[in-house]
């Protein structure tokens, strides 16, 4: 029998990925991932969040969307497993908790939105589900999940040539982005799923797929989705 009834909750910590964890990285990290988080705040607008809203960012690394919704709402959260990246969040005077997709225990009014971008992908399937789940009982009826993420979109045959372009394409200075090497080892180590896994996995948890957008290397994917009412 297991004492622990935690003994087998996933370690998101541990998944997160070395470099997230690092103060050094999380200091070079906006130069590297440099955000045009305008669309995204238009996006949630246009829905409804605003100036009463609470909205909550779930692997919100430095915290940069945050600091760009802030402005619109009552409220925003930037939750993040690493100790750095909530430091640098604390720094520029946003509220910040240590947490993963499985552990984030909201307190207060119920958010009105979640967004996630470039997060989910660090959790295996089986944990993918669990936290999509989490996040629908987080927020309120009908609320708005805003979820960015490396979602492959080609056919499983079609692997080979996909991933040799998206690659290709790839800059050769790390500091500019992530080269091959890097975007290989995400291939090889992490968990970016297909489409057509991940959009039942959204409409089981309860959510309604109000848009989507697929990029051309068919190696991203962004999803409006709507919470159901029970």
């Amino acid at each position: 029998m297991v004492d622990d009834a935690r003994e087998w909750q996933l370690d998101e910590k541990a998944h997160a990925g070395p470099e997230h964890l690092d103060p050094c990285y999380a200091a070079a990290f906006d130069r590297k991932s440099p955000t045009d988080w305008s669309g995204n705040v238009a996006t949630l607008r246009a829905l409804g969040i605003g100036a009463a809203s609470t909205v909550v960012d779930l692997g919100a690394g430095t915290g940069t969307f945050c600091l760009a919704i802030a402005p619109h709402v009552a409220r925003v959260v930037g939750v993040d497993v690493s100790a750095a990246m909530v430091e640098t969040m604390r720094s520029r005077g946003i509220e910040a908790v240590q947490a993963g997709f499985l552990t984030y225990e909201h307190e207060g009014e119920q958010p009105a939105a979640v967004v996630t971008r470039n997060a989910l992908h660090h959790l295996p399937d089986f944990w993918k589900a669990l936290a999509l789940g989490a996040i629908a009982r987080l927020l309120r009826p009908e609320g708005v999940l805003l979820l960015e993420d490396l979602v492959y979109s080609f056919d499983p045959a079609d692997a080979d040539q996909a991933i040799a372009s998206w690659l290709a394409a790839a800059p050769d200075d790390p500091t500019l982005g992530w080269t091959a090497e890097q975007l290989a080892e995400h291939v090889r180590t992490e968990h970016s799923t297909f489409t057509w896994l991940l959009e039942p996995m959204l409409e089981r948890a309860g959510f309604a797929i109000r848009e989507r957008t697929l990029s051309r290397s068919q190696t991203y994917a962004m999803y409006v989705c709507i919470l159901r009412p029970n």
